[in-house]
C-alpha cells in the first residue's frame, strides 16, 4: 500500500462513480487497500433497534474506496498530482507535489 497518502490529506477520486470529487481521508483498511473517505461513496445501511441505536432503521455512511483510485489533491495546482520525496536542509524528510514543486508537510 503506498505510503504517500495520509489519514487526514485531501484526496481527489480519480475513477468510479465519485470521479471528479474531492474529500479528506478518514481511515485506512491496511488489509484490504482500501480507504475511508469523509463524505464519498456513501451507502444506506438497514440497521436493527440496539442500544446504540434504540430507533433502529436506515443510516447513511461513507464505504471504502481502493487507494489505486485516489490522488493526492494539491490546493495550489488544483488538481490532483503525485508525490515526491525532498530532505530539506534540517534533515527532515518531506512530501513535495511533483507538477509544482510545493512543500506539503508542514
Amino acid at each position: 500500500m503506498t505510503l504517500s497518502l495520509r489519514k487526514d490529506d485531501t484526496v481527489i477520486v480519480i475513477a468510479g462513480k465519485e470521479k471528479g470529487k474531492t474529500g479528506k481521508l478518514l481511515k485506512f483498511l491496511t488489509e484490504s487497500n482500501r480507504v475511508l473517505v469523509e463524505k464519498l461513496n456513501m451507502v444506506k445501511k438497514h440497521t436493527r433497534p440496539s442500544k446504540t441505536n434504540p430507533q433502529g432503521g436506515v443510516i447513511e455512511k461513507e464505504a471504502s474506496l481502493h487507494f489505486s483510485n485516489l490522488m493526492y489533491y494539491c490546493p495550489k495546482c488544483t488538481k490532483g498530482v503525485r508525490l515526491g520525496a525532498k530532505i530539506l536542509k534540517d534533515g527532515k524528510k518531506v512530501r513535495v507535489c511533483k507538477k509544482c514543486g510545493e512543500v506539503l508537510d508542514k
